[in-house]
């Protein structure tokens, strides 16, 4: 197993950047009038009073927000959206990639998300609700189901004195139970990924502390990908007597969907006894015809269960049965199928001795066993968990008593990958939160991580010796095939130009993971699908896929991802110009981070290849690529004409990096060949876009062509992120990477919303937004965090992190956000995609800190190792 960088002490020494921390926990618990600080619970994290309501109420981006004259130039585009729109919805009866009419309204309640990576993933919000669900691959069902809850009974000398559901809400079902815990004695912690609830119970003198586990560990790729968690019950009696303390789980065989009532779901009760522990519990077999799966609710001691119970009327009996003696009825038999329209739940209570003065647990598991997935297309593939629980569907009961014979070592290795990072007191408390909670999107980005088909060839039949690859790479073979989403708007996996972004947090946590997408995306790459298709944008048809390029993404799961590349359909993605640019960067980055020299020798044709298809766009040969006077890169809404800061920038990076593998790899006529081109491009570079302060937007010469953009340092990012941009591997020189540095932040943060809401994409030059695009006035979240992580490589250490923080104060303190962080908001008013892939990019910030202390304590040309035990800096020579 590997394991994970750690960082050292005293990274960065901050001196105001986290005085705000207090009066942000003040807003966000201002509610909470209990004392209590529940048990175990950290002091960093996300933290919130169950009755807090944000004053703050966003709405999505829709057509009203463009500006009159944006929308006259994209009238077209709207014409023809609305005619693929109806045919999809309306013929197809499919779900379309990025709906423009049904963007997600602002839910403010979600909270971390249960289970491991990759096998579809379940959302309890921070009030306690089970709200977004994600079991079938890739598409997402937001519904609260309100018959799934935690109830407590108390009980002294044989009567029930108390019994209430852990729930604020007053539902017009279930009226047999009592509702309306009142939320002012009750507060949310997370720290993905664990987070905590703290319930006080008014007049009861009991504190309860709900904790969820998740196996999400960094250089794991077993544990990590189980569908499964655990909720350990921490009771607190501070009465001089001792209580009986039941808390009851009820569940509902599905989700919220309307397949809930198709018929022929059933639960049963269950035992397990293994290695000297048993487990019990109840299995809700949801019998739908695609994708069938079993939850599990399971607990180990003084274990009880109802079988069947229907989440309709009142459900008095249920909870009669639990206030008589604090335990269920328990029958053996299994129930009979539902009938059509109707719904099943199940339930599980747990009890235990609770001294005078003193504190004892109970545990849950909820697992969900899904083996075989299918996609759109109905072709059927594996979960990476069947490796290790088998693909019959019989799974669950052995996952649920896994999880709770084995979460304790999960919560050790998690307390050791946090642990130096908590313990820094230099690192303000904010940022502490965002790194961790952020990872969110690696398990609810509609995630998949599954096992190769036994026939796959990943680069259609053409082998590494005629530029292709392995049929079965060994990373693939052994750690399977990993996908996430764009976002859960924006339905594409693997995204390529925003995993650009979001890439840091797998080189750095699982970077096996990192390093298979990095082979699917190689193997399209020398694919062809010479499909005709309508481009939306231009309304031009061009194939689907041209071999020679690296893909917009790999598919939708409504589809067939893997198989058929490139949903998206705005663009003609094979002239973007970032595209084949961030393969190379990756690859290399990879590579200084692993030290892996077969994936290096593996990827270099690639390399070769989609640079070769790259040169074509130095139309004038000054060693300089340009733009083609539209949308071509990730601003796909941002028109770019000739050379510009962001695609040059890529651009002399990638060819920094070209002659740096080409040494590497003894490949001298390459080294020549891309050193003469970085000469002249660095020239090109310097003389059209530089104007003695930053680099202009690009060299079109258009009134707006001198706006500073707030990514026009990324290539720098990714030579810095890579060992590299000094003496023979520099692109930029480093006064002007300062100047350019130092103007966005004086422009695009500080005179943005009074520097408090990050770095907004576009700014002119005299202190005003950019508008002249719907995404120029804008601020991207994964591009501020980038931006930040420039800067603190670049010694601009209090800038990086300000930037940093006014991104997460707004989404997360403010906006009401957390576990849904947009791809987009504007300084007033609207959001765009929530739940996005690039804030990932927060944990680019981790290498920054991790290269900036290198650089302090006099030591260079060095390269943290995944794979240590300590802090080793270890000499690597460049």
């Amino acid at each position: 197993k590997e394991e994970p960088f750690l960082v050292p002490q005293r990274t960065i020494h901050s001196s105001t950047m986290d005085l705000n921390d207090s009066t942000s926990l003040a807003e966000l618990m201002s509610r909470y009038v209990s004392t209590e600080t529940g048990f175990g619970v950290p002091k960093d994290g996300w933290r919130i009073c169950l009755a807090h309501e944000f004053k703050e109420k966003r709405k999505p981006f829709q057509a009203r927000d463009v500006s009159l004259p944006n929308m006259i130039e994209h009238i077209s585009l709207g014409v023809r959206y609305l005619r693929w729109w109806y045919g999809k919805t309306q013929v197809e009866k499919k779900a379309p990639f990025i709906d423009m009419f049904g963007a997600l309204p602002l839910r403010q309640i979600y909270g971390a998300p249960l289970g491991g990576i990759g096998g579809g993933s379940i959302t309890r919000g921070w009030r306690g609700d089970f709200c977004r669900w994600q079991l079938n691959p890739g598409m997402y069902h937001y519904k609260s189901v309100i018959a799934n809850q935690f109830t407590v009974c108390l009980r002294r000398g044989g009567q029930t004195i108390y019994q209430q559901v852990l729930s604020m809400e007053r539902p017009p079902t279930l009226q047999g139970w009592n509702w309306g815990y009142c939320g002012e004695y009750a507060f949310y912690h997370a720290l993905y990924p664990r987070a905590w609830t703290v319930y006080h119970l008014p007049g009861q003198n009991v504190t309860l502390t709900c904790r969820q586990v998740s196996p999400v560990i960094p250089h794991d790729y077993k544990d990590s990908s189980l569908p499964v968690a655990v909720f350990v019950w921490d009771i607190e009696n501070k009465n001089d007597y001792a209580l009986d303390v039941s808390i009851m789980f009820t569940m509902v065989n599905g989700t919220g969907h309307k397949d809930d009532k198709s018929g022929g779901h059933w639960n049963e009760p269950f035992h397990l006894e293994k290695d000297g522990e048993s487990v019990s519990g109840v299995l809700l077999h949801h019998q739908t015809p695609v994708n069938p799966y079993t939850l599990c609710i399971a607990a180990r001691e003084k274990v009880n269960h109802q079988t069947a119970f229907s989440p309709k009327g009142t459900c008095s009996a249920l909870w009669s049965d639990l206030m008589t003696d604090g335990r269920l009825d328990s029958p053996k038999d299994s129930s009979p199928p539902t009938e059509k329209g109707e719904e099943v739940a199940a339930a599980l209570a747990v009890s235990c001795l609770v001294p005078a003065n003193s504190h004892n647990s109970v545990e849950f598991s909820l697992a969900w066993d899904m083996p075989k997935i299918t996609f759109g297309s109905r072709e059927r593939i594996y979960v990476r968990y069947t490796r290790y629980y088998g693909t019959k569907g019989d799974a669950a009961p052995s996952l649920s008593h896994y999880a709770l014979t084995h979460y304790s070592k999960w919560e050790e290795s998690i307390d050791e990958w946090q642990r130096p990072i908590l313990q820094d007191g230099s690192l303000p408390a904010w940022y502490k939160s965002a790194l961790f909670n952020e990872l969110y999107f690696v398990v609810d980005g509609g995630t998949v991580w599954v096992e190769l088909p036994e026939d796959a060839d990943i680069s259609g039949g053409l082998r590494s010796e005629d530029g292709g690859l392995p049929a079965q790479p060994e990373v693939l073979k052994e750690y399977g095939r990993f996908a996430y989403l764009e976002g859960q708007e924006y339905r594409m996996y693997n995204t390529y130009d925003v995993h650009f972004y979001a890439s840091f947090a797998l080189i750095m946590l699982w970077p096996k993971l990192a390093l298979s997408v990095q082979y699917d995306i190689a193997g399209s790459v020398v694919q062809h699908d010479p499909t005709e298709r309508l481009n939306l944008m231009n309304g031009q048809c061009s194939p689907v896929k041209t071999r020679g390029v690296v893909p917009h993404d790999l598919g939708d799961p409504d589809d067939e991802p893997w198989v058929r590349a490139n949903a998206y359909m705005i663009h003609d993605t094979a002239d973007w110009k970032d595209l084949n640019l961030k393969f190379v960067l990756q690859v290399y980055r990879d590579y200084y981070l692993t030290q892996d020299e077969q994936y290096l020798k593996d990827m270099w044709p690639i390399c070769q290849t989609v640079m070769e298809a790259e040169l074509k766009f130095d139309k004038d040969g000054d060693g300089l690529i340009e733009n083609s006077g539209y949308a071509d890169q990730t601003y796909d809404g941002w028109k770019v004409t000739g050379p510009s800061a962001y695609c040059g920038g890529l651009w002399l990076a990638s060819v920094c990096m070209m002659c740096k593998m080409a040494r590497v790899l003894n490949c001298e006529s390459v080294y020549q060949r891309y050193t003469d081109i970085l000469e002249r491009g660095r020239a090109a570079f310097d003389k059209l876009l530089w104007n003695g302060k930053y680099y202009n937007y690009d060299s079109s010469g258009r009134s707006l062509s001198n706006s500073v953009m707030s990514d026009q340092c990324a290539g720098q990012w990714f030579l810095r992120a890579s060992g590299l941009g000094e003496d023979d591997y520099q692109a930029f020189p480093k006064e002007k990477i300062c100047s350019a540095l130092k103007s966005v932040f004086d422009l695009n943060v500080m005179s943005f919303a009074g520097g408090q809401m990050g770095a907004v994409n576009g700014m002119r030059p005299e202190g005003v937004p950019d508008r002249s695009s719907v995404q120029s006035d804008e601020v991207w979240v994964g591009v501020v965090y980038g931006l930040a992580a420039t800067m603190i490589h670049e010694g601009m250490i209090e800038e990086g992190m300000h930037t940093a923080e006014g991104c997460y104060r707004a989404v997360w303190e403010r906006m009401g956000m957390a576990f849904q962080t947009p791809e987009a908001y504007c300084e007033k008013g609207i959001y765009r995609s929530l739940a996005y892939m690039r804030p990932l990019s927060i944990w680019a910030m981790q290498i920054g800190q991790i290269f900036h202390f290198q650089i302090m304590i006099g030591i260079k040309n060095v390269m943290p190792r995944l794979g240590t035990k300590a802090i080793i800096l270890r000499v690597h020579p460049i």
